[in-house]
Order: structure tokens, then sequence, then C-alpha cells
């Protein structure tokens, strides 16, 4: 059993690169709304600031100022939010579609596993990017603890896709 990680890049086949992109649309979608959101609040707030000043007998509850600085400082952690949030899911996502490579990585079977709660087989393994992958039933049975097995996942959002 080798202890190298041997792994390398393959074109993504056009059935993955179709799965890909709906995923991200998903991805997009769901960004999208929290990002509103954010925004949403980064307006909101500082009324309800002003409104709860009023409300405790303030005479000048709203001055501009104030109310453009709590404004700009709500946008600029809501900007740095939905930046990271971005880089760390979609954006990785769109870098595998966009360069169409996913990774081929040799690993081995250190245990298998069946479930009977819902009737699944998995193998666990050696790899640093996939500690289990489900499997058939045939494949549980011919292949043995210590043999290789070769998975393929996105290179840079690290989505499994499947595995021979």
């Amino acid at each position: 059993m080798s202890q190298y990680l041997i792994r390398h890049n393959e074109p993504l086949e056009e059935e993955e690169l179709v799965f890909l992109q709906k995923k991200e649309q998903r991805e997009l979608k769901q960004y999208y709304r929290f990002f509103r959101i954010l925004m949403f609040l980064s307006f909101i707030i500082p009324f309800a600031g002003t409104w709860y000043s009023a409300s405790d007998g303030n005479p000048d509850p709203f001055t501009p100022g104030k109310f453009f600085a709590v404004t700009a400082i709500l946008l600029s952690i809501s900007g740095f939010i939905t930046w990271v949030g971005y880089r760390r899911g979609p954006g990785k996502l769109h870098y595998d579609i966009t360069h169409r490579t996913k990774t081929i990585e040799e690993t081995h079977i250190t245990r298998k596993v069946y479930m009977p709660q819902n009737n699944t087989y998995h193998f666990y393994l050696n790899s640093p990017n996939m500690l289990s992958i489900e499997v058939n039933n045939t494949d549980y049975h011919r292949m043995k603890e210590g043999d290789e097995v070769n998975i393929e996942y996105t290179t840079k959002a690290k989505i499994y896709l499947g595995y021979f």
C-alpha cells in the first residue's frame, strides 16, 4: 500500500459540467438571497436606531452624519461577509466550471461499513479530501480493505463526482 498521495487532473465530462452548472445556479440563488438580506439590514438597522432614539425622548434623533456613518460601516461589514462567502462557496465552484478540470486521486480502502438504517454501503478511505464514499452493493462485496480505489472530485470546490 502506497503512503504517497497520487493525484492528477483530467477534463470534466459533459454531464459533470452540466451538474456543476446547475449546482452553481442553485448556490448563486441562495448567495444573492443572503446578500439582499444583508443589504436590507444595513439600511434598516440605522433607521431602527433612530426610531429607538426618538422613542427615548431624544429631541433630535436623526443626524445625517451619524446615520450615513453607521450605514457605511454596516455596508462595509456586509460587503466583506458576502465577498468571503462567495470565495468560499460559489467562487470555488465557478473556478472549477471555467477551468473544466477534475482531480483523480488514488486512495485505499481503510474500512468497509454497511449502514442497515438506510441500506447503503460505504468505504472509508485514507484520502485527505474524502473521508468516505457511498458505493454499490457489488463493489462493496468485490473489494476488500487495502484495495486501491480512484475517486473523482472537482479541483477547487472538492465536490465528489464518483469513483472507479
